[in-house]
């Protein structure tokens, strides 16, 4: 994999600094779990809302201006996905109404793709 553009890890950091009321809402669960997940993290030169190293998972929010970037979001999935990532995507309703759900989902993904049985709270057992 190349090195990311300095401008690419600007923009990321910017993005994690503003993230939008969903991804703030599903990082305050997603950041208590085992494996660790990362925000906004640059992967060649998309950045992703929220990935999953050790699992390769990402996770994609999208809004309303998704809908009509329709092939755009299938050229980035399948670009991540030939470079070993599976992409999971929501809608931000969803996580707005829904966060339970969505984080099930995201939980069962991760414990398919882990060799740990399930993930577990980061704070669990303190």
């Amino acid at each position: 994999m190349q090195r990311i553009p300095p401008e690419t890890k600007d923009r990321a950091r910017r993005l994690r600094r503003e993230g939008t009321f969903e991804e703030r809402l599903l990082w305050s669960v997603l950041r208590e779990n085992r494996p660790r997940f990362t925000r906004q993290l640059a992967i060649d030169r998309y950045i992703v809302d929220f990935a999953c190293r050790t699992a390769r998972i990402v996770i994609e929010l999208d809004g309303g201006q998704h809908a009509d970037r329709v092939e755009e979001d299938a050229a980035r999935t399948a670009h991540l996905q030939r470079h070993g990532w599976t992409v999971l995507r929501f809608w931000n309703n969803d996580v707005r109404n829904h966060l339970e759900g969505v984080v099930d989902a995201i939980l069962l993904a991760v414990s398919r793709a882990s060799t740990h049985p399930q993930p577990l709270p980061s704070r669990e057992g303190s």
